[in-house]
């Protein structure tokens, strides 16, 4: 079954880890639920997930930023963070990121091109019913024009993939993002989704061979 691919895992495999650890309890302030706190150089409640290879994360400061710094040579590893967030109190995912330089141009909605230089995605777990696990990978594309949209070539329509970044973006510069997610699942997917139970990052170069550098800044929550 396709969904036993490590590729699928790589989209979608860290919900069984997900559904059998207690949840975590993210850092929260008047209408702010924050996942990532990178810019104090915390990584509590993160957990690696590897693939194929191993993606470096670590701390570095870049224009007087702390942010985490991923380097990725041939290697697919991400981290991901469990938390069950409630879309009706805070239905907004915002975050901060740059890249290098973009990855050489190939066909992304292809299985040998479904790589990216950063992407942060969030997960609707399927609990047991594994098949069931949804997630909408936000991701800086090499290829695809901004806010395109297709299902990943592993997973299909259970993993949208959005193409909030390309590779007429500039490189080296620092880009704030909001989606709503909530939202974003209605639109991509035809169904209503009120929780997610986790949030991902990673940096992948398995597919291509190639090598990309990514920051990524704080992640949170917020009411609008």
């Amino acid at each position: 079954m396709f969904f036993k691919t490590y590729k699928y895992l790589k989209i979608c495999g860290l919900c069984l880890l997900i559904f059998f650890t207690a949840t975590l309890k993210a850092e929260k302030t008047d209408n702010k639920l924050t996942i990532g706190n990178f810019s104090n150089g915390s990584l509590t409640g993160w957990k690696t997930k590897e693939f194929k290879g191993q993606t470096q994360y670590q701390f570095a400061q870049i224009e007087d930023i702390q942010a985490l710094k991923a380097d990725s040579n041939d290697a697919a590893s991400g981290l991901f963070y469990e938390q069950r967030i409630d879309l009706q109190k805070t239905p907004i995912l915002n975050w901060r990121w740059r890249i290098e330089k973009p990855l050489a141009n190939h066909d992304e909605q292809t299985k040998s091109g479904d790589d990216f230089a950063a992407r942060i995605y969030v997960v609707v777990s399927g609990g047991l019913i594994f098949w069931n696990t949804k997630a909408i990978n936000y991701v800086w594309s090499s290829a695809s024009p901004r806010q395109k949209t297709w299902p990943n070539p592993f997973a299909g329509d259970h993993a949208m993939m959005v193409a909030v970044r390309t590779s007429s973006d500039k490189t080296e510069t620092w880009y704030s993002e909001k989606r709503d997610v909530g939202a974003d699942f209605k639109q991509l997917t035809g169904e209503g989704v009120r929780y997610i139970d986790a949030v991902a990052i990673m940096t992948d170069t398995d597919n291509s061979h190639d090598k990309a550098t990514a920051y990524y800044g704080d992640i949170y929550f917020s009411v609008k």
